[in-house]
């Protein structure tokens, strides 16, 4: 089960980074280009939405059942795995900020569609995506990624 929860986390890591590239991009071309806010938008922003919603959860389940996960805190102690950096990268950093990254792209989300003009939306979308991508692109495990 493991194994399987694994590669679906891994493999469906790819579709999340190209959504959340592309719907980043989308929105900081609209907010540059000042273009009107249209469905395509939304659809983008919202399939983002979607997504990582998505993989948190099937990350949420993995962290409890992996070892690396939450079951390496209670083996070998939360001192442990805060000397060690691999240990500390699956069992506390790569967690935390996808779960930031999730809680920037839902507040993006959910602020754009309370702003009545394109440029405010595209303006929200663009800020808070940003941030969850830079914050995404920190903590993704490259070197067992490719």
């Amino acid at each position: 089960m493991v194994t399987s929860l694994q590669f679906v986390h891994s493999y469906w890591a790819y579709l999340v980074l190209l959504i959340v590239l592309l719907a980043t991009f989308n929105a900081l071309a609209g907010f540059f280009s000042k273009r009107e806010y249209g469905a395509k938008d939304f659809r983008i922003s919202l399939f983002a939405l979607i997504v990582t919603h998505i993989q948190i959860l099937i990350g949420l389940v993995l962290y409890f059942v992996s070892p690396l996960g939450f079951q390496n805190i209670a083996k070998v102690g939360m001192g442990e795995v805060m000397k060690n950096s691999e240990f500390r990268l699956y069992a506390v950093e790569h967690p935390f900020v996808m779960i930031l990254t999730v809680i920037f792209i839902t507040i993006g989300y959910s602020k754009h569609k309370k702003k009545l003009l394109s440029h405010g939306k595209f303006k929200t979308l663009a800020i808070f995506y940003t941030i969850a991508l830079v914050l995404m692109l920190s903590r993704i495990p490259w070197d067992h990624w490719f």
